[in-house]
C-alpha cells in the first residue's frame, strides 16, 4: 500500500494544518509593509489598526499550532515523525512571534525610520519577507513530498527551494549589515534612545529570515531520513 493510503488509514494527515498555519505566518508578516508605511508617515492610526490586524493573525496561527499540537497523531504510521511535525511548526510560530514583537516594539515607542535609512529598510524588510514566502513554498510541497514516498523528482524540487531560500538569507545578512552603517554614519542626528532601538529592530527584522531557513533546514533533515 502507498505511504499515502497507509498515513490516511491510520492517521489523520498534519500537513494542510502545518500548511494552513504557515499560510497565517505569512499573511501576518506581509503586513509589515503598510505597518512601517504607515509608521514613516507618521500615521499612527493607521499603524494601529495595521498592528492589531498583525496581532489578530498572530493569534490565529497560535491557535492553529496549539491545535495541532493536541492532535497530531502519535501511532507508527506517520510518514514524518512527531518530532519532525512540532519542530516544524515551531519554527514557522516563532516568525509571527517576531512580527508581533517588532509592530509592537515601533508602535509603543512611536518609532520612525530616519529619512536617509527609510528606503534601504524596506528593501531589507522585502527581502526577509521573500525569505518567509519562498519557506511557505516549500513546505507547500510537503503534501507532493508525501505522495511520493520522499522520491524522485519531487524531492529535487525541494532541494532547490531550500537552495534558494539559504541565498536569500544571505542577501539579508548583507543588507542587514549595510543598513548598520548607514544607521551608524546618522546615528548622531537622531534621539540616542530611539537609535538604540532602531538597532535592535534591525535585528529582529533579520530574525524573520534566520528563523525561515531554519524551516528549511528541518525540511532537509526531514529529506535525508
Amino acid at each position: 500500500m502507498p505511504i499515502n493510503s497507509i498515513f490516511g488509514v491510520f492517521a489523520k494527515s498534519p500537513i494542510q494544518p502545518i500548511q494552513l498555519h504557515m499560510d497565517k505566518v505569512a499573511a501576518c508578516c506581509e503586513l509589515l509593509i503598510p505597518f512601517f508605511k504607515a509608521c514613516h508617515e507618521q500615521n499612527w492610526s493607521e499603524a494601529e489598526t495595521v498592528r492589531k490586524t498583525i496581532s489578530k493573525f498572530e493569534k490565529e496561527a497560535d491557535d492553529l499550532k496549539r491545535e495541532l499540537r493536541l492532535t497530531l497523531p502519535k501511532g507508527l504510521f506517520m510518514p514524518i515523525s512527531r518530532g519532525d511535525f512540532i519542530e516544524l511548526i515551531n519554527r514557522q510560530d516563532k516568525i509571527a512571534n517576531a512580527a508581533k514583537d517588532i509592530s509592537g516594539r515601533i508602535l509603543g515607542r512611536k518609532l520612525r525610520l530616519p529619512d536617509e535609512i527609510a528606503n534601504n529598510f524596506m528593501t531589507y524588510l522585502q527581502r526577509c519577507l521573500d525569505a518567509i514566502q519562498q519557506a511557505k513554498k516549500a513546505i507547500d510541497e510537503l503534501d507532493e513530498l508525501l505522495e511520493t514516498g520522499f522520491r524522485g523528482r519531487e524531492v529535487d524540487v525541494v532541494t532547490k527551494m531550500i537552495a534558494e531560500l539559504a541565498l536569500i538569507e544571505e542577501d539579508t545578512d548583507t543588507l542587514q549589515r549595510k543598513l548598520r552603517r548607514d544607521l551608524l554614519a546618522v546615528e548622531q542626528h537622531h534621539n540616542p534612545v530611539d537609535i538604540m532601538f532602531l538597532y535592535q529592530i534591525i535585528e529582529w527584522v533579520g530574525h524573520l529570515a534566520d528563523h525561515s531557513e531554519l524551516i528549511g533546514t528541518q525540511l532537509e533533515l526531514i529529506l535525508v531520513r
